[in-house]
């Protein structure tokens, strides 16, 4: 039999025109909007309404697509109360009008001006990545967009700008040269993508450094913070290091004159004792047995940094310890109060 026997034209187009077809509409028909419902809050498994509408507009830019079909899906995807805004519209309604109603319910009511104030007010948060930041610029952008606030062959130019304001990383905004690209700026993907690459290289660094120095020891961490500072706060960071290191040498000298005085005190009033004549003997000495001397004055020796005994604050490379500190404090005020007590009796009696 020859070919034209086999797929003869009627046959070819009865498969065009039922079976081709069919599987378009098919494939059509199982395109589904996600669901809204316009509660609040608003539930998990639900889009907002901007990303709602954002399906919407591309289901409108499909040709394959009739406006009464639009028009059913918009329904279809809508839930109470969002549904109940739309329920008095007839099923012909083009889904245009779906949407402008919609949109006087759940739609962004600010004008263009407002958004645009509002994007130039967002900066980054506290510890925010700076890609997450620019992912927030760019929506609050695409609103004043959207609203006529900004134009839109100028949202690179607004977007990399706010970014430089808002953004505290110096050293990435230097890195990448950021500023010296405000008249060419880059698009959204490859601003995002530049960011991302840049956190990730930095964030490989921080890993080798932790475990080259040791990410348990209080000097790595140390050295790891002062890393990632600029070079002005590290001019400050080792002027109050500097500073701290000559008060605590000054504080360890005023304590060193007050033990040596202290002493001197104790041992001259020991002299005027042996050397008072008709001295009596205090109570529980015997007559024969020489006098036993006073206490001596008591010290710290503790360090007032960490609170360990053994070291003095300038020599001490722990971290503070205020608690323990405040302990060994008190300790030590409990135990010249004992001393002062125990003095005092040879006080008087040279008196």
């Amino acid at each position: 039999m020859s070919q034209a026997n086999l797929n003869p034209p009627e046959m070819q187009r009865y498969v065009v025109e039922h079976i081709v077809k069919n599987d378009d509409s098919t494939m059509h028909s199982t395109q589904r909007l996600r669901s809204f419902s316009g509660r609040l809050p608003r539930p998990q498994n639900e889009s907002d309404y901007d990303i709602w509408r954002s399906g919407v507009e591309l289901l409108l830019q499909d040709p394959g697509v009739s406006d009464l079909q639009r028009s059913r899906k918009i329904f279809d995807s809508l839930l109470p109360p969002a549904a109940d805004v739309v329920k008095h519209l007839r099923s012909d309604t083009p889904p245009t009008v779906y949407l402008q109603t919609l949109d006087s319910a759940y739609g962004t009511v600010q004008d263009g001006d407002e958004l645009y104030a509002k994007f130039m007010d967002t900066f980054q948060d506290a510890g925010e990545k700076p890609s997450h930041y620019l992912q927030r610029l760019q929506v609050a952008l695409n609103q004043a967009v959207k609203r006529g606030g900004v134009l839109n062959r100028d949202f690179g130019r607004h977007l990399l700008t706010q970014f430089c304001r808002g953004c505290w990383d110096n050293s990435l905004i230097t890195e990448l040269q950021l500023k010296q690209r405000k008249h060419n700026p880059p698009s959204f993907a490859e601003f995002l993508l530049l960011l991302r690459t840049e956190e990730d290289r930095e964030a490989a660094k921080t890993i080798r450094m932790k475990q080259h120095l040791g990410s348990s020891r209080p000097r790595a961490a140390a050295h790891a913070q002062y890393a990632y500072t600029d070079s002005t706060e590290k001019g400050e960071i080792a002027a109050l290091t500097n500073i701290t290191q000559q008060l605590a040498q000054q504080l360890a000298d005023v304590q060193k004159q007050l033990a040596i005085l202290t002493a001197s005190q104790s041992s001259s009033s020991q002299s005027a004792l042996k050397s008072t004549p008709g001295c009596k003997l205090g109570e529980g000495q015997r007559a024969g047995k020489p006098s036993k001397n006073p206490s001596s004055v008591p010290k710290p020796g503790y360090c007032y940094r960490c609170g360990e005994d053994g070291h003095i604050k300038p020599q001490c490379d722990n971290p503070p310890n205020s608690a323990l500190v405040a302990t060994k404090r008190k300790q030590f005020t409990e135990k010249q109060k004992r001393w002062q007590q125990s003095d005092s009796p040879s006080r008087h009696h040279l008196n």
